[in-house]
């Protein structure tokens, strides 16, 4: 079964976003370490349950929040989604240190993603 592993949301000033993520609910904000301008946002601690999250720049005008959802197959849960009436909204792309993510979008026109995590890459 999936579940939700991430959150993902879009911001026009991403560092204005993540300052106030941190002022309004005392979360981690960090400047992500990898190629992309990616702040990660931490919502638990090892005593506290949390879903780990990040802010990225707009890349389109109707872009907001967005969960993640772990699966074993990128590949073929891509294609469950536009046999189930979905799109793709952007293609398979690595994340270095991380697996690999496609964007999409539901039959309502929600965005969501799908991660294949690095330990299950082949």
């Amino acid at each position: 079964m999936s579940r939700v592993i991430h959150f993902d949301l879009s911001a026009d000033d991403p560092e204005r976003a993540a300052e106030f993520y941190r002022r309004v609910f005392n979360w981690p904000v960090n400047k992500w370490e990898g190629p992309e301008d990616y702040w990660l946002i931490s919502t638990g601690t090892e005593k506290e349950p949390g879903v780990t999250g990040g802010v990225a720049g707009r890349i389109k005008p109707e872009d907001t929040t967005a969960v993640v959802f772990d699966v074993a197959s990128v590949d073929e849960m891509a294609a469950k989604v536009i046999q189930a009436g979905g799109q793709i909204r952007e293609s398979k792309k690595a994340i270095p240190g991380v697996g690999y993510l496609v964007m999409c979008r539901d039959t309502e026109g929600n965005t969501f993603g799908i991660m294949q995590l690095e330990e299950t890459t082949t």
